[in-house]
């Protein structure tokens, strides 16, 4: 199976906002924010869809997930924070957090063709950071 952006991105072969990582996920903020804030969880190992991965996986996955959202919530100071698992976009499972205030922020679409503003990336990142 070929590399997917995400391998790349835990590889450090493509430059991320880290915000976790441990033996078996890593978090990254999204470049196309559906919110500031928007993190993307990924398992370590490389598995098409989230319902394939063995469940060791799945569940460290979750567990991400948990801290993560917890850790939005509390830096962030929002009132909501969203789980979506969409699974068509990479070949590589994983999980969107999204922090939000309301319904209609939780499920915007953002613009994929923007040019991402890695400086309000970054500073979005230190304040993240575990």
């Amino acid at each position: 199976m070929q590399d997917s952006i995400f391998t790349k991105i835990i590889k450090g072969e493509i430059p991320s906002h880290k915000i976790y990582e441990d033996d078996r996920t890593f978090a990254f903020l999204d470049i196309h924010p559906v919110t500031p804030g928007h993190v993307l969880i990924v398992p370590k190992r490389q598995v098409p869809f989230v319902w394939d991965l063995p469940d060791d996986d799945y569940q460290a996955l979750m567990a991400t997930c948990k801290l993560v959202a917890r850790r939005l919530r509390e830096v962030l100071q929002v009132p909501f924070v969203g789980t979506q698992i969409v699974g068509v976009d990479v070949p590589h499972a994983h999980a969107h957090i999204v922090p939000f205030s309301s319904m209609e922020e939780f499920r915007r679409v953002p613009d994929m063709q923007a040019e991402p503003n890695h400086e309000a990336l970054a500073n979005i990142a230190k304040t993240l950071v575990f």
